[in-house]
């Protein structure tokens, strides 16, 4: 288990999130096998970690009291037996996304206000353990016109394959609409929305991105019918 460093940035704290997310997500899918035979009831109090290499371990918790991070839900293993095998690596999800949370708002314990609602809000924009897991559909608001939040250089992929663009709102105060719509970041780099830069949201994931980020130009995005993010690509190969 690794000791916890000084200060981080946001952008460094959302992707050691990212990174511990992905790995606890490869024991609690394709590896579960091999997780739910390590979590023995005949062992001792057993935990499971998600480490920022993208590796996971099931193994005791840490001695040190109290720990150089928060721990993960202790003794996942004693009620494996007795629970059905979906129910019990559903339930050993929800602790983790606690975790998950508890770990990256310790990291940023030093951050501002402003900096910690924009790391909850990266992380709100992607799916959580037990959503994957239990294959539930994340639900996630998308801009509109209403919200202010996107320019005529925003595209969003529809069905049809046509590009679908939201009006920028005039005359909005810049301090209110940063206030109200600040949400809308990368999912990449985690950077805020700029409306004079070109976005493009994924079909799969709903998150959105920049252009620039993705190497997705307003022409190429004309002849994409449905845009899936490197990340949705990625897990698609490997299904």
């Amino acid at each position: 288990m690794e000791m916890a460093t000084s200060a981080r940035t946001l952008e460094e704290i959302f992707k050691d999130y990212s990174a511990r997310r992905t790995a606890v997500l490869r024991a609690l899918t394709f590896d579960v096998d091999q997780f739910y035979g390590l979590c023995d009831p005949e062992k001792e109090n057993l935990c499971l970690y998600g480490h920022p290499n993208e590796s996971w371990e099931v193994t005791l918790p840490a001695e040190e009291v109290p720990p150089e991070l928060p721990e993960p839900a202790l003794g996942i293993n004693f009620a494996r037996d007795g629970m059905n095998r979906k129910d019990w690596l559903s339930l050993v999800a929800v602790h983790s996304d606690s975790w998950l949370i508890s770990v990256a708002f310790y990291l940023a314990a030093h951050l501002n206000r402003n900096e910690r609602k924009r790391l909850f809000s990266m992380i709100n924009d992607l799916p959580t353990v037990f959503e994957q897991v239990t294959e539930r559909k994340h639900v996630k608001d998308k801009p509109s016109t209403e919200s202010g939040s996107k320019s005529q250089g925003t595209a969003k992929r529809s069905s049809d394959g046509q590009a679908k663009s939201n009006p920028k709102t005039a005359d909005v105060d810049y301090e209110d609409n940063e206030d109200e719509h600040g949400e809308t970041l990368c999912g990449s780099c985690g950077g805020n929305y700029n409306a004079d830069e070109f976005w493009i949201g994924c079909d799969v994931c709903e998150r959105w991105f920049h252009g620039k980020c993705v190497k997705i130009t307003p022409a190429k995005a004309e002849n994409i019918k449905q845009y899936k993010c490197p990340s949705c690509s990625t897990k698609s190969g490997r299904q």
